[in-house]
């Protein structure tokens, strides 16, 4: 068991590694936004339920900025990694065409952005072979998200979860993506696929660039509260769906939990569930929650609730406009999918090329 001095003593190691972490990527942010074709980014989204407010400011709407800005940008819809951690893949394929229209209705544009899947890109998962080769057990047992995932899916460690982290560096450099916009509890994930490129250059390559080594770019997007004070998740029931039609909005938004105190005030550690509607509502809104609640003051919670209520549906009505647009007409859906699907299998068997090529591989 660790001393207290061993505790304090690690957290201020990640404290001081997370600082270089984000001095790095505002170095590389600040290169991207002068010559944005230089680079080539890779995100996505396991395909396990419908995207929420949360995925939105966290990710989605930083997708369309690089995008509108001339990064190459590319979006996995990573449907075998659902099966890391669950036993069914019920409701896979409605879970992935859905993920297709909230991404084309915020803006995701498919002529500029590739949108496809891993279970379409086979040659993009026979690199996982090669590249198993270049990690230890070790160092994949240590992989936070790899521990965290075991503990809260209940399972036993599958042979799937445990390479996790090595799928993603497939993903990331199947394409030869050198940017990848990430929260900080994914640096790990970025590392190791740097030591993967890093050691295939080296070990394969004869210290040729086959591979680039990643750069994290870390969100600046707050950590966005559930509508009970807790992280929004799917699994808590506490997310706003950016899909979800504005009576649903409503009737969630007044069934969230407040508290017995009528005068509204912005406090995320003594009052997180009336602060999570107010970090709600600034987000939507583009104001100071404390101003909001300054704004309600004695009003009561059920003020805050209709206007979390109005701010939130105002915001998502473009969304679900476009989203109900595109949803009468699928077959365009299946078409954006099929080409990115197409796209991305020919840009893999390129690069699978290239590995048999350095590894001598070719008969």
């Amino acid at each position: 068991m660790q001393s207290e001095e061993q505790v304090t003593a690690a957290g201020n190691e990640i404290s001081e590694s997370f600082k270089t972490a984000k001095k790095l990527s505002d170095q590389v942010l600040a290169k991207l936004k002068e010559n944005p074709g230089q680079y080539t980014m890779l995100t996505g989204d396991r395909p396990t339920g419908r995207l929420h407010l949360g995925h939105y400011f966290g990710s989605i709407r930083e997708r369309v900025q690089m995008q509108d800005r001339g990064v190459h940008t590319n979006i996995i819809i990573a449907d075998y990694q659902v099966i890391t951690d669950r036993d069914t893949t019920e409701h896979m394929k409605d879970n992935v065409l859905n993920l297709v229209l909230d991404y084309l209705a915020a803006g995701i544009d498919p002529g500029k952005t590739m949108i496809f899947t891993h279970s379409a890109t086979p040659a993009e998962n026979q690199l996982m072979l090669p590249f198993l080769s270049l990690v230890t057990e070790a160092e994949l047992h240590r992989n936070p998200t790899v521990k965290s995932e075991m503990e809260a899916s209940g399972h036993a460690l599958t042979g799937l979860l445990l390479t996790y982290p090595v799928h993603q560096a497939c993903d990331i450099l199947f394409c030869k993506a050198n940017v990848v916009p990430i929260g900080k509890d994914n640096l790990p994930h970025v590392e190791l696929t740097r030591t993967i490129a890093r050691r295939f250059n080296e070990r394969y390559a004869g210290g040729n660039t086959v591979f680039p080594e990643p750069a994290a770019i870390l969100s600046d997007s707050p950590e966005i509260p559930g509508l009970d004070g807790r992280k929004m998740s799917k699994s808590y029931g506490n997310s706003i769906m950016l899909g979800a039609t504005a009576e649903e909005t409503a009737k969630l938004i007044k069934k969230s939990p407040t508290d017995s105190e009528r005068r509204i005030t912005f406090d995320p550690v003594n009052r997180p569930q009336v602060s999570a509607l107010l970090t709600t509502a600034g987000l939507v809104t583009g104001r100071d929650p404390r101003e909001i609640a300054e704004e309600i003051g004695d009003s009561g919670a059920g003020a805050l609730k209709a206007y979390v209520t109005e701010s939130v549906n105002t915001f998502l009505a473009p969304h679900r406009e476009r989203r109900a647009e595109l949803s009468k007409d699928m077959d365009y859906i299946h078409d954006v999918l099929d080409e990115g699907n197409r796209k991305a299998e020919q840009i893999a068997e390129e690069t699978l090329d290239q590995v048999r090529s350095a590894m001598g591989m070719r008969y």
